[in-house]
């Protein structure tokens, strides 16, 4: 046992040992006791939480020579002659088949006859299946019968990642146990057990990070703790730090990253790219980098949603302090882009040969993506441009809204007002010698677009408009889809050079107003309605009983 690695050497060989998965332990071993066990178990979970290791356990629990209760227990002291056999992976009666091998119905078929016998020294036939779901489809199904009516003395065990890609009939014949990921905490107090067992000197900090990398997989943890002790057994007298676990596995050390971050934030592209250079020339693994930027886009996201972030394995004291300072500086809608941005980048990292161009590339997008505020930028056109109200949907300032309160329609009419700053429209009103002109009411405003040849303003105030209120130097609107997007933007342009005055254009929520056009339709069917009732209408439809009243003339 001394040469074997440290994750084989430490799987657990009883039910108390397998951490992080007590209650599924305990449901386990309580059936057993009662003798109420099913024809066939399934476990499910991510790698190395200890799938294949509790299938083990239950072979054993199921087979034990000793009496299965709290007062004669089969122990790690002195395992009885089954168990022994049965860690050894030799005993006769318990076979392991690794599905994704041995994935047809042949394989199943040999199952199958196997399963007709009796055991010959335990007391249950046991069948381990790994990675079931690489079976073939016509291997589950030859599973079926045999898995719902098995002989009295067989059992099968199941285990399996991709939970999903098996065939229902195959779970509802099966109970499933489901192992999740072992927390922080639990890796910890772990992988210290061993490191001393061990004799291996290692920080509390580079053991927070081991077990922060397994992501919740004990065999991860344990082959990383490994890996480190077997670089520190050469230097006896060193102890292993936190860099020492980071420059083994690639890592970025959070606090550099945050402090990329800032500069990122303040839009200090030199410095954000020096730091990342100090990053690479550490050893930095792109695809881990990414990932912890990633995780530094939750820590923020919970920082403005959720408030401090308070004591977190995860996270040091100082790291916490950062994210609070350079909070303020970022918002939800900033860290919505730069989490897509930063999926896409991994992605590309498939593409793309050289990985520290790319990770460049993405600095330098994320420091020019924080530079464009959708809401700073339509709050400034507001402020800059009088001639577009402050006023929106519900009277409330742009500002003091949330951005998704205003319908994309008003979004883009107040974004494509900032090409009026480029407009010469004081050199057209140099040019405009005419006599200012006086706009009294909405339909004189349509006459002189007509008389001005503006035919698609005036379209678009006929019929794509709808009045709310007009006021000599502010009109009150509401519109539909169909509104051109530079309507804003062309009206205030020509109110300016026609009249010589900055008029507002406040876009309301009225969903009450008719525009012009529907307005006149109305006029001439309530027009037409009140000629059908006249002696007139009722004498021509006597003389033509197949004529029909479309239209309403007035005479010359």
């Amino acid at each position: 046992m001394t040469n074997k690695i440290l994750a084989l050497k430490y799987r657990p060989q009883e039910f108390k040992h397998l951490i992080g998965q007590e209650v599924m332990a305990q449901t386990i071993t309580n059936a057993i006791k009662l003798g109420k066990t099913p024809n066939a178990y399934l476990l499910t979970g991510i790698r190395g939480v200890g799938k294949t290791t509790t299938a083990r356990l239950i072979a054993k629990a199921l087979n034990c020579q000793k009496n299965y209760d709290s007062k004669i227990n089969c122990s790690a002291e002195k395992f009885c002659p089954t168990c022994q056999e049965i860690i050894n992976s030799n005993h006769i009666d318990i076979l392991e088949m690794d599905a994704a091998s041995k994935t047809g119905i042949d394989d199943v078929r040999e199952l199958i006859e196997n399963s007709k016998y009796s055991p010959t020294s335990a007391k249950f036939k046991i069948f381990i299946i790994d990675e079931v779901h690489m079976l073939s489809k016509q291997a589950f199904n030859g599973l079926l019968k045999t898995l719902e009516e098995p002989p009295p003395s067989l059992k099968f065990i199941l285990a399996t990642t991709e939970v999903r890609k098996i065939p229902v009939t195959i779970l509802s014949r099966c109970q499933r146990f489901d192992l999740k990921r072992v927390s922080v905490e639990q890796l910890c107090i772990h992988l210290k057990k061993i490191a001393n067992i061990e004799k291996g000197k290692i920080s509390e900090d580079a053991i927070k990070l081991i077990a922060r990398t397994s992501e919740g997989s004990v065999r991860d943890s344990i082959s990383l703790l490994d890996r480190a002790l077997i670089s520190q057994s050469i230097n006896e007298n060193k102890q292993i730090e936190e860099t020492d676990v980071r420059m083994m596995l690639g890592l970025a050390d959070k606090s550099k990253v945050i402090s990329l971050f800032r500069e990122v934030l303040s839009g200090d592209e030199k410095n954000a790219l020096s730091i990342l250079k100090e990053l690479i020339n550490d050893g930095l693994d792109a695809k881990n980098f990414l990932n912890d930027i990633l995780e530094v886009l939750y820590l923020f996201s919970r920082r403005i949603n959720l408030g401090p972030i308070e004591k977190d394995m995860s996270v040091s004291e100082s790291e916490a302090q950062m994210v609070d300072q350079y909070s303020k500086n970022i918002d939800m809608q900033d860290i919505g882009l730069f989490w897509q941005l930063t999926i896409k980048t991994i992605d590309d990292l498939r593409i793309v040969g050289n990985e520290n161009l790319t990770l460049e590339m993405y600095i330098m997008q994320l420091v020019h993506l924080k530079s464009i505020d959708t809401k700073k930028e339509i709050s400034n056109l507001v402020n800059e441009n009088n001639h577009v109200s402050s006023d929106t949907l519900t009277g409330k300032k742009i500002e003091d809204q949330p951005l998704d309160n205003i319908s994309n329609q008003i979004k883009n009419q107040l974004k494509n007002i900032n090409q009026i700053k480029t407009s010469p429209i004081k050199n057209l009103l140099k040019e405009n010698k005419k006599t200012e002109i006086k706009i009294s009411s909405f339909q004189d405003l349509i006459n002189l677009a007509n008389k001005e040849k503006e035919i698609e303003l005036k379209y678009d105030l006929e019929r794509n408009v709808k009045l709310v209120s007009f006021n000599r130097g502010k009109i009150d609107i509401s519109f539909n889809e169909k509104l051109n997007k530079n309507f804003i933007k062309n009206l205030t342009e020509k109110l300016l050079l026609w009249t010589g005055e900055r008029w507002i254009i406040s876009l309301s929520k009225n969903n009450k107003a008719k525009s012009i056009y529907e307005k006149n339709l109305e006029d001439k069917d309530n027009m037409i309605e009140e000629f059908k009732k006249s002696k007139l209408a009722k004498d021509i439809q006597k003389t033509f009983p197949d004529a029909k009243l479309v239209d309403l003339k007035d005479e010359e």
